[in-house]
């Protein structure tokens, strides 16, 4: 499954929002296969804050490990966010280069 996030706007920002993105998407994710990746494609997105993705990113990421996967990553705001969840969280996302 692909998430396409500029289907939440081009300026992805504040906690409150990424939080309310995720569970706009929740019904969606409870009908995936379990062997189902998700893909989140950040084509389109401006600034991506580290606010917004911790809450729409971390708990991807929680829930699926290795079958998250991410696409679009070349923007320096989506490239510094991810950094920044890795090292704040000790964890590594999988960038997938298309």
């Amino acid at each position: 499954m692909k998430i396409e996030l500029k289907k939440f706007g081009a300026v992805l920002t504040s906690r409150p929002a990424g939080k309310e993105a995720l569970a706009a998407f929740e019904p969606t994710l409870r009908r995936l296969n379990k062997k189902e990746d998700v893909i989140v494609d950040f084509d389109g997105v401006l600034v991506f804050s580290p606010s917004w993705g911790d809450e729409f990113l971390t708990p991807l990421l929680s829930r699926y490990k290795k079958g998250l996967k991410l696409i679009n990553t070349s923007n320096i705001s989506v490239i510094e966010t991810v950094e920044m969840l890795e090292e704040v969280h000790g964890f590594k996302f999988n960038k997938i280069k298309i």
